[in-house]
């Protein structure tokens, strides 16, 4: 199967970075979280990736272009201008860059995908959020209920403490409560090809008509995921992940060998 991602926006919210490149180049410990987000897809056996590109695309490009000047040991020989990698190197993956339009909005960038992403099954994510997601129980469940489409839930944490009261006098105070049926998108999905009948033109919105239609046709599931998510929309956000990962405390480290 195939793993793509929405790599074209701009990314407004993270203008200190996304001034300069597409936010799903900004870093987490020296690496895209474009690069951490495949590497998740890529230990449960997914290696072919299509990057739905846009804004700054080129970034991505140069990126893969240069890899193994990234995550290898290099020999130049200057007399002959040529190169050869040092020792081996973790490239199983298989990468397209598409340039779908830099102002095509999201579902418009998959319905442009058409012919690439092909008949089969694939999956989906956002370029700009991290989880330690179980992709092969995700598939599992697509799997099982036999529909068109399937949504990762996510549960949050409230952004605010929770209030009881006992007429104006207050019982209980709970900071920033955990509630369960508060599920956001988590961005992970799971699609059969019948998706592309629901989109339209470069104007789709993925998150609007199409995946209110699949709910309303009993064509869209949920699969709850309860462990860690995060975006990165802001320079907090960034920090955090990028915290996290210097303090070997990213939970979706343990999917990553090199």
């Amino acid at each position: 199967m195939k793993a793509v991602i929405l790599a074209g926006g701009r990314g407004t919210r993270l203008s200190e970075e996304t001034d300069l490149k597409p936010k799903p180049m900004s870093e987490i410990g020296g690496m895209p979280i474009l690069w951490h987000i495949m590497k998740v897809y890529s230990f449960y056996g997914v290696n072919e990736f299509i990057i739905l590109a846009g804004y700054k695309s080129y970034f991505i490009k140069e990126f893969f272009q240069n890899y193994h000047l990234y995550k290898s040991s290099m020999e130049f020989d200057l007399g002959s201008a040529s190169r050869k990698t040092i020792g081996k190197l973790d490239a199983r993956w298989n990468v397209k860059v598409l340039d779908t339009g830099l102002d095509t909005l999201t579902g418009g960038r998959i319905l442009r995908a058409k012919k690439i992403i092909g008949n089969n099954e694939f999956f989906l994510t956002y370029g700009d959020c991290i989880g330690n997601i179980n992709i092969k129980q995700l598939y599992n469940f697509h799997k099982g209920h036999k529909k068109i489409a399937t949504l990762t839930g996510i549960i949050q944490p409230s952004r605010y403490g929770s209030l009881s009261l006992d007429g104006a006098k207050i019982s209980s105070f709970t900071e920033k409560p955990i509630i369960k049926d508060n599920l956001i998108n988590g961005g992970y999905f799971v699609f059969n090809n019948k998706i592309f009948s629901y989109l339209k033109n470069d104007q789709t919105i993925l998150e609007r008509d199409p995946l209110s239609k699949l709910a309303k046709n009993n064509n869209l599931y949920c699969y709850k995921h309860d462990g860690f998510w995060h975006p990165m929309d802001t320079l907090k956000d960034k920090r955090t992940l990028d915290e996290m990962w210097s303090k070997n405390k990213a939970p979706w480290k343990k999917f990553i060998k090199s």
